[in-house]
């Protein structure tokens, strides 16, 4: 066995010192939004199950049966039969005229933002984005101009400078995942619509729970027709795995040629197909899921808010509570657990330095106790000092 060299244990050691190590924990799914975590039996707000289907048995009784494994990507040994299902039901659930899976959400944004542009265009990405909408954009080689959402008359000035691109492509979040408040998607639209540009919406964390019919940020915010792509998962509150782009015909059929993610990865398992499409439905036949999720984190930040928690305001099940640094996040989340609650520290690289935070993230599994206990659980482990104003 060869010597670990020195700036591997060096790297280590840096991380243990900076509160940055991610332990590898044993969780155990009990129900009713309760999981047994390293043998420990806790309240989970950690997880993207939003609706609390994915240990629904109607998605494990879909994919009774059907194949696990799927033999190559698509375009080598074609589709099997719940893949080709699975890509009508996402294009119906969506709205769209196509759609185009891949392995998962990440590969969906690494390969469709890579795909669009070249290094002769410009990418506009919001500073916030997730990790694959970033590692997307340096995927592609172009060149990449970072905005803020707040300041989106400086993006307008970029995107006038950017005039003489072949592309311009403005990328954002739909819902961002670690703030859990929204994209100012009508003005983005409506900047697009002055300077020829597309836009791509990540609405991962917003697919299922947000808009009349759970198709996310877009939805909600009635700009639907006018976003070029929409990026989603079905990993989250569908209950699967994989993930999507939807939009135009000839949007998709270059996705299906051009999106390397896509392309080179072995297909979809048609099990997993399966229940997703079970998933979907379920989200379009069960709406009380995505209401009771609604009321729920209504109720949270309310109560975060009476408390003198500092919460951002936002419509979805992500309620971030900042702090003032990874070691003070990494403590309140050790007393959460000994409260009975397991909730997160979300730390750098994952958010800016001195943004670390715990990330509360509710499923419609979740009771008003349960939220409400969490929140006075809350409360109690963080010092006032060391609460951060949003």
């Amino acid at each position: 066995m060869h010597l670990e060299p020195a700036w591997l244990t060096d790297g280590l050691e840096s991380l243990e010192q900076r509160h940055l190590i991610r332990p590898r924990r044993l969780v155990e799914p009990l129900g009713d939004g309760r999981s047994r975590i390293d043998g420990r039996d806790m309240v989970d707000f950690s997880a993207n199950d939003y609706l609390g289907l994915a240990r629904d048995s109607r998605l494990a009784e879909a994919a009774a049966g059907v194949p696990a494994g799927a033999g190559a990507s698509p375009l080598v040994s074609g589709r099997s039969p719940q893949y080709c299902q699975l890509e009508q039901d996402v294009a119906a659930f969506e709205n769209t005229p196509a759609a185009v899976l891949f392995p998962s959400g990440f590969a969906a944004n690494l390969g469709t933002v890579a795909a669009l542009v070249t290094r002769d265009d410009v990418i506009f990405s919001d500073k916030d984005n997730h990790a694959s909408l970033i590692d997307g954009c340096r995927l592609s080689g172009a060149r990449v101009q970072i905005y803020q959402r707040d300041r989106l008359d400086q993006l307008a000035d970029h995107l006038a400078l950017a005039a003489t691109a072949p592309r311009r492509l403005i990328v954002t979040d739909g819902l961002f995942s670690m703030d859990g408040v929204l994209a100012p998607l009508d003005t983005l639209c409506d900047l697009a619509d002055t300077h020829d540009a597309m836009v791509l919406v990540d609405e991962a964390h917003a697919t299922g729970t947000l808009g009349q019919s759970g198709r996310g940020a877009s939805e909600l915010l009635g700009v639907e027709e006018r976003v070029t792509l929409r990026i989603g998962t079905l990993s989250k509150a569908a209950g699967a795995a994989g993930g999507f782009a939807v939009g135009t015909t000839a949007f998709i059929d270059h996705l299906w040629h051009h999106a390397r993610p896509q392309v080179f990865s072995t297909a979809l398992p048609p099990a997993t197909c399966a229940a997703a499409s079970t998933g979907l439905q379920l989200i379009t036949d069960e709406p009380e899921r995505r209401h009771h999720l609604a009321a729920l984190a209504d109720s949270f930040r309310g109560h975060l808010s009476r408390l003198g928690l500092p919460v951002p305001s936002g419509p979805g099940a992500i309620i971030p509570v900042l702090l003032a640094d990874a070691s003070t996040a990494v403590e309140a989340s050790v007393a959460l657990s000994d409260h009975g609650f397991f909730v997160p520290a979300i730390r750098p690289p994952t958010v800016s330095q001195g943004t670390a935070r715990l990330r509360v993230s509710l499923s419609a599994l979740h009771s008003q106790q349960d939220i409400d206990q969490l929140a006075d659980a809350i409360a109690s482990v963080i010092p006032m000092e060391a609460r951060t104003r949003v």
